[in-house]
């Protein structure tokens, strides 16, 4: 898919930042558990943290295929910083579709500068892949009569948060009646919110650099005025941004895909066997067609659902197909990566063995590979 010179030269610094800024430090980060901060700092000075803010509060405000060639870049150089990123576009992009010029005014412009990071909390402990299940409330008070309410108290648990302890932004969906499934309403909680509380970051099987945490709201009072949607409408306003994420997800899985294959396609060319390199071997020259031509297939899915999603047409289902192909042609190809490594693929001296541990979570988060193509057959045939 050919693309605009604008498109290909931010490809192009963001994919040497990710060869000379992430990759020298993704192993080290993925071992301590510790985000890289100074990266995070990095990709503030390339406007990439303002990625889906309009540039009238001074963000990039990008189209959807710079978007996913944003991801796919980072996601390059390292999946962890690449998923932190994202799930801080997700909330600048709420703030941005939904919020009043006040709250716009108030938070876009420090947030595209990178800080305070932004983190999106609408999964539970009961209510992952069905959120019309959750139980965290936010209980209307104040007002009288037919008035809106002066605030809203809070209380209740999130779960799976990504930036959950790095964050000083949460957008929080809550039911303003507990009682009433259909009570959904997004909301914007500050970090410093008294009664919220971040649990301690959970111990991955990969993505190991992003902090990954619960929240607890306890008595959470916040002004009215952080209302993102009318009461209600918070589901559909989490389903419409989550279109977007779902091709940043997929973009990052072509990533994280690339990254293996060129260690595999490097490493079979310098390894010998008998007599001569691997690559000489012909079901060993097989796989590497068979992984080219899935990443392939793979990128041109997804630049195909963000132009689908830039023209607003057949979003949702198009970030679906692209999310479920992406994301299995990731475990698809870092498996085979790690095969054709032989022993040196099991051990963490080579990375291919840390991009086949991130790479079993992007058939998970933002709906797993089973939600995505029950969206699809929906699409399809009801």
């Amino acid at each position: 898919m050919e693309l605009s010179d604008e498109q290909q030269a931010i490809r192009d610094v963001v994919h040497e930042f990710a060869v000379e800024e992430l990759q020298p430090i993704a192993r080290e980060a993925d071992e301590t558990e510790q985000f890289p901060e100074d990266i995070w700092d990095g990709l503030a000075d390339l406007d990439l943290t303002g990625l889906t803010t309009p540039g009238a509060y001074g963000g990039y405000d990008a189209d959807r295929v710079t978007y996913a060639l944003v991801n796919e870049e980072v996601a390059y150089g390292a999946l962890a910083v690449a998923t932190a990123l994202s799930v801080h576009c997700l909330a600048t992009s709420c703030i941005a579709e939904f919020g009043s010029e006040r709250q716009k005014d108030r938070w876009l412009p420090e947030m595209a500068k990178g800080r305070p990071v932004g983190a999106f909390a609408l999964s539970e402990p009961g209510a992952g892949s069905n959120p019309a299940e959750m139980t965290t409330e936010a209980r209307p008070v104040g007002g009288d009569g037919d008035s809106d309410p002066t605030e809203y108290v809070l209380d209740g648990e999130k779960q799976w948060i990504t930036n959950g302890e790095r964050a000083g932004v949460y957008i929080v969906f809550a039911k303003t009646d507990s009682e009433d499934p259909d009570s959904i309403t997004q909301f914007v909680v500050p970090g410093d919110a008294d009664g919220l509380s971040v649990g301690d970051p959970e111990e991955k099987l990969g993505l190991r650099a992003s902090d990954t945490t619960s929240l607890t709201f306890d008595d959470v009072r916040i002004p009215a005025e952080n209302r993102l949607t009318p009461e209600g409408e918070g589901l559909s306003a989490a389903l419409s941004i989550l279109t977007g994420g779902r091709i940043g997800i997929a973009a990052q899985s072509v990533g994280l895909a690339q990254s293996a294959f060129d260690m595999a396609r490097e490493y079979v060319g310098e390894r010998e066997q008998f007599g001569g390199p691997i690559a000489d071997i012909q079901t060993v020259r097989h796989k590497i067609a068979e992984m080219y031509a899935e990443i392939q297939s793979a990128r041109a899915i997804t630049l195909t659902a963000a132009r689908a999603d830039d023209r607003g047409d057949d979003g949702p289902l198009q970030a679906s197909v692209a999310k479920y192909v992406a994301s299995e042609t990731a475990m698809d190809v870092t498996n085979e990566a790690v095969q054709l490594h032989g022993g040196y693929g099991y051990v963490t001296e080579f990375d291919v063995e840390r991009l086949y541990r991130d790479a079993r979570v992007t058939t998970i988060y933002e709906g797993t590979s089973e939600i995505q193509k029950t969206i699809i057959a929906r699409h399809l045939l009801d």
